[in-house]
């Protein structure tokens, strides 16, 4: 498993989400139906922030050895953030299942992400072959 890729991907994810978050709050809450007043708008900012922080640890460490001890908080981080949010969002969407197909793809992406951050917490550094 190519760590680079994964670390990439979920920095690009939580980038977006972030972006949108932090720029689009009212938008975004005009889109699910919920009431756009001033304390939503603050909080979809903020946690706007949140997300966007969290692609920079991804993007900056995504060319770091991760497994065993290396990187262990970042994996941590990802994967209690994913293992949490995947649930949720797939409770919520099977709860109700005229939530846009964008939750739908949400709650996939999370499983997929929470999947790939339990198999890096479990695992140990590849080892590098030596040439002589």
């Amino acid at each position: 498993m190519n760590t680079k890729i994964i670390m990439t991907a979920s920095a690009l994810l939580l980038a977006t989400i972030g972006l949108l978050f932090t720029f689009l709050p009212a938008e975004i809450l005009q889109y699910f139906n919920a009431a756009a007043s001033k304390p939503f708008v603050l909080l979809i900012q903020i946690s706007g922030a949140l997300y966007f922080s969290f692609a920079m640890l991804n993007w900056m460490t995504r060319s770091g050895v991760f497994g065993g001890i290396y990187n262990k908080p970042i994996i941590v981080a990802n994967l209690t953030h994913f293992l949490i949010g995947a649930p949720a969002l797939v409770k919520a969407v099977l709860a109700n299942p005229g939530f846009p197909p964008l939750l739908w793809a949400a709650a996939a992406v999370y499983a997929l992400f929470a999947i790939y951050f339990g198999i890096l917490f479990m695992k140990n550094p590849a080892a590098k072959t030596q040439r002589v």
